[in-house]
């Protein structure tokens, strides 16, 4: 189970919405000075929390910090279904219009439409299973001391 620290921001009947600190490495970095992320984090850009609604039996306040788990296969299943298949699709695509001989732009026409395609396909599979309780995360426990610091 992949945890995470965060700060309870609402309550609803089972569930609360968290928002968690996003943190970076950009400071151990040897490319921080050219990097992207390591600049966006100096402008404080990528500081802002994200907020996510989490499955929960336990009687909580907002302001009250709680952990949260993922499971490790679900993270790893979403992760090649949201980032490999869009991808799959736009390289499968385009090299079959490129197997008939067609001209680049057709071939980059049906990239882009096999990008398209495979996003369309992860947007229904994930409004699908938007609502099971095993695809969510849940609030693992209540941390009684100990500040998380500003989220």
């Amino acid at each position: 189970m992949i945890e995470e620290r965060g700060r309870v921001i609402a309550v609803e009947s089972g569930a609360v919405w968290v928002e968690t600190l996003r943190r970076s490495t950009c400071s151990g970095c040897s490319a921080n000075a050219g990097c992207g992320q390591g600049i966006l984090a100096r402008l404080g850009v990528g500081g802002r929390g994200g907020r996510v609604r989490a499955l929960s039996s336990l009687k909580l306040a907002p302001g009250d910090e709680v952990v949260l788990g993922v499971g490790e296969g679900i993270l790893v299943k979403s992760a090649l279904l949201f980032y490999l298949l869009p991808l799959l699709g736009l390289f499968a695509l385009a090299l079959l219009a490129a197997r008939f001989g067609v001209g680049e732009s057709l071939i980059i026409l049906a990239g882009l439409a096999g990008f398209l395609l495979a996003w369309l396909f992860v947007r229904r599979v994930a409004r699908r299973h938007s609502d099971d309780p095993a695809m969510q995360p849940v609030v693992l426990r209540a941390l009684v001391g100990g500040p998380l610091g500003p989220v």
